[in-house]
């Protein structure tokens, strides 16, 4: 009998409660701008701040009274969790640390501040990534193209109680594997922004023989897509790509599909040839909008709304490979509309040049940076594939220890 088996035993044989997070939790506040002092600065957490995989804060924005947005902003502190309540299955959830205590995320983030003497913050920050939880999201969450969950919603998720004791010892298994994780994550970043620096010098073309520009629209042919919601999926049939696929699994090109549906539905839809490119047309962010998939794959596939089909006679890796770089971004900014939900439309994609070298000179290019991709993106191999067996066996854990029977 190990540790935490043993503690159970002595101190809750009967199985424990399980009580809604909301009452768990401390009352939080905005903050209110009137009465910060005159050129004080916050770090801002926005919904792009978090990474979905580490859960971990990236890149805030510095605001103080005068720059802030015009939604209201939580005040954070130490050992909150924080979960993103717009498109909320995309799993933007993190633990704050020391580093943002007091500083503001944004209203889009349901902040969750546990009672010290009834649940320990690390212990809530694991429950939250459970399938169980996001079951209950999914089966919360408003709206179809741009689904949200009240932070109410989110609080009436029940999860068990165990004595602290049980709860710090849960923590300290969880919180190693999620350590060890951090450390081959941190070196991975190192390699990928090695890659990222190979990928600018081979595509800047700017130490070498000069090579024509091309508008986008002069080279190929763009193909709005229509309709196909996830609900048109099905089991067998005509491969397809979702835009929302891109973001989530796709990478800088693809040989399968995940997701299929019926030829009848097929018919309707825009085709995708092997070679063309899939181009997201939307996202929450500049970065993600204009997001490409190269599909070398042996068959003809589909797409749906949001997304652009791109049907050229070049490389489609290059092209795919040139529309990740810091010059392409630039470009796309220029031509991106909107707020809540960034927008380049096919028209405007069609505007933007990108260099254009002699086929054989994109070949070359695209075999080297596949090399430098698989290093830092294949998991199946290095790096990526410890990485991806450390998550499965800490989700292994995490599900079998956060397991428990509920008293009656």
């Amino acid at each position: 009998m190990n540790k935490i088996e043993k503690l159970i035993a002595e101190l809750c044989p009967d199985g424990v409660e399980f009580t809604i997070i909301g009452a768990l939790i401390e009352n939080t506040s905005n903050i209110r701008w009137e009465n910060s002092q005159d050129g004080q600065k916050f770090k801002y957490i926005d919904l792009t701040s978090v990474d979905r995989v580490t859960h971990t804060i990236g890149n805030t924005k510095a605001i103080d009274r005068d720059s802030a947005p015009n939604r209201a902003q939580k005040i954070i502190l130490k050992g909150d969790i924080i979960f993103g309540t717009t498109r909320p299955m995309l799993r933007r959830y993190c633990l704050i640390p020391e580093k943002y205590t007091e500083q503001i995320c944004s209203t889009g983030f349901c902040v969750l501040r546990p009672k010290s003497h009834l649940l320990h913050p690390h212990f809530l920050f694991h429950l939250i990534g459970t399938e169980d939880f996001y079951r209950h999201v999914e089966a919360n969450q408003r709206g179809a193209s741009y689904p949200a969950i009240s932070d109410s919603a989110v609080k009436k998720f029940k999860i068990p109680i165990p004595p602290l004791e049980v709860q710090h010892e849960i923590v300290r298994i969880l919180d190693t594997f999620s350590e060890l994780e951090a450390e081959l994550e941190a070196e991975l970043e190192a390699r990928r922004k090695q890659y990222e620096y190979y990928r600018e010098r081979l595509l800047s073309f700017s130490d070498g023989p000069k090579v024509r520009y091309m508008s986008i629209g002069e080279f190929g042919e763009l193909v709005r897509g229509n309709g196909m919601p996830k609900s048109d999926f099905v089991e067998q049939g005509v491969g397809c790509i979702h835009y929302g696929q891109i973001y989530t699994h796709y990478g800088t090109w693809a040989t399968e599909t995940i997701s299929f549906v019926s030829p009848e539905k097929a018919k309707r839809l825009a085709k995708v040839d092997p070679g063309d490119l899939i181009i997201t047309n939307t996202s929450e962010d500049v970065g993600g909008v204009c997001k490409a998939v190269a599909w070398i794959g042996k068959s003809q596939i589909v797409t749906g709304g949001h997304a652009t089909v791109l049907k050229h006679d070049q490389n489609s890796k290059y092209i795919s490979y040139y529309m990740q770089t810091p010059n392409f971004f630039i470009e796309k900014k220029k031509r991106a509309m909107g707020a809540k939900v960034i927008d380049v439309s096919a028209k405007n994609l069609a505007k933007i040049k990108i260099p254009v070298p002699p086929l054989e000179i994109q070949h070359e290019i695209a075999d080297i940076l596949d090399k430098f991709d698989a290093l830092v993106n294949d998991l199946s191999i290095g790096l990526p594939a410890e990485i991806n067996a450390r998550r499965r066996q800490y989700e292994y854990y995490r599900d079998r220890l956060l397991t428990f029977k509920e008293a009656a």
